[in-house]
């Protein structure tokens, strides 16, 4: 059984005819992050890579740099799992400041802020990074597929790649949320994620953008559009934004001097 899946029986209907047989159905959890022995958030994850899970949410929410984290271990708890990390003392210092704001965990992917004002707030600048091709936009997003074995068992999980130009994908995480499925990456990449884009079989809402820019990631390929907001933030934070991204077409919302190829001209 691939990992992350659980075995379901079912009745299926095919062929004109009943039959009950098994099938592969994404397993999901709750999957508590704490830090320093204090929960910080309690997500539904696929219980898979975990530790990268653990890192990458500890980057792209803005709490510690990967450096900053000291120790990180995965208990089971009761109904769950819990990803224990420990923080240096200065990343330590500043989560207990913000603690102290929160009003409490909220929203999928935008846990522990208290205001419109920190949900909506500025993201870090994202210089330089790759430079693509039409022709590699479309191979980054077919050769996705080839590494998404939990969806091939299931047909119900998200994926996040990481395509680097002569290398293909060289990282790629899966999860039943797609926010789970991105930090899964970012802690795969540790936060290297200026040498390639970010490949999404997802819709791109302002979280992902945000979680992007604090990976590093100049570009992002989404199967699905973005949203507007999405679209802002990434101008905002100098991010080419692609999106509708199927067969040998998609659609570049924002920055598209990363794209080389064709003269760019606006049309009627």
């Amino acid at each position: 059984m691939t990992a992350g899946a659980a075995s379901v029986l079912a009745w299926h209907w095919r062929g004109g005819r009943w039959a009950r047989a098994t099938r592969a159905l994404p397993d999901e959890v709750p999957v508590a992050l704490s830090y320093d022995g204090t929960t910080q958030a309690v997500m539904m994850a696929t219980p898979a890579d975990l530790e990268d899970f653990g890192l990458g949410f500890t980057l792209t929410e803005g709490i510690a740099t990967p450096s900053e984290v000291e120790d990180l271990a995965v208990a089971e708890v009761p109904g769950g799992l819990d990803v224990q990390i420990t923080l240096a003392e200065g990343a330590g210092a500043r989560l207990a400041a913000r603690r102290r704001r929160m009003a409490g965990p909220v929203g999928c992917g935008l846990c522990g802020l208290d205001s419109i004002a920190a949900v909506l707030g500025e993201v870090p600048a994202v210089p330089g990074g790759v430079s693509l091709t039409p022709g590699q936009v479309t191979e980054a997003m077919a050769l996705l597929p080839a590494g998404q074995a939990l969806h091939d068992a299931t047909r119900a999980v998200h994926a996040a790649g990481f395509y680097v130009p002569g290398r293909g994908i060289v990282a790629l995480r899966e999860d039943v949320g797609r926010h789970n499925a991105l930090d899964k990456l970012a802690g795969a990449l540790r936060g290297e994620g200026a040498a390639g884009a970010v490949v999404l079989t997802c819709r791109v809402s302002i979280d992902m953008v945000q979680k992007a820019a604090r990976l590093g990631a100049g570009v992002v390929i989404a199967a699905s559009a973005p949203t507007a907001h999405a679209v802002r933030l990434a101008e905002g934070a100098g991010i080419t934004l692609v999106g509708l991204a199927r067969g040998d077409g998609f659609a570049v919302f924002t920055h598209p001097g990363r794209l080389s190829g064709e003269e760019k001209a606006d049309v009627a």
